[in-house]
């Protein structure tokens, strides 16, 4: 069952007409990319709510993560390292202050490859995300540094880029 956002919205405490809000177009990052959906940000009193609404994606968890640069070109590789403004160098996961900032909670992608669950990110804003990208991988998170760098998430298989002006 998918909730709409402004339902959402206003279970945290968000007001409509106080809320920043941006969409972000996801593309898969393949040669020749296909548009896959979009993810809604949202601020609310209790951090980034992320409202997706793609489809095409493989099913399962996915690894999710805001990245530095704003450019998805050459296999979402553009996109540079995670987000980490505070130069911790660690993936702890969302949750976790003292980790980076880019990690956000797991994209969960049901059996017919689309995505609709809304998560919500605690230690960040619209505003912090503007102007970077975000990067969906091929595997899963487990938000450590091991067995493999960065949650094991792998290939980057999809990527918006967050506008950075409404």
């Amino acid at each position: 069952m998918r909730i709409p956002a402004f339902l959402l919205m206003s279970l945290l405490g968000a007001s409509a007409a106080m809320a920043d809000t941006v969409t972000i177009p996801f593309f898969t990052t393949e040669s020749s990319p296909q548009n896959i959906g979009t993810v809604l940000a949202t601020d609310t009193n209790y951090g980034l709510l992320l409202t997706p609404d793609l489809k095409g994606l493989p099913p399962g968890i996915h690894g999710f993560h805001i990245h530095q640069n704003p450019n998805c070109a050459d296999g979402g590789q553009a996109a540079g390292g995670h987000l980490d403004p505070q130069k911790t160098e660690h993936h702890h996961g969302p949750y976790n202050k003292k980790g980076h900032m880019g990690d956000l909670p797991i994209l969960y992608v049901n059996q017919a490859g689309q995505s609709s669950l809304a998560s919500l990110a605690p230690r960040l804003s619209v505003a912090e995300i503007r102007n970077h990208s975000v990067i969906i991988h091929a595997g899963g998170d487990n938000y450590a540094d091991t067995p493999k760098p960065l949650g094991g998430g792998g290939a980057r298989i999809a990527c918006g880029i967050v506008p950075a002006v409404n």
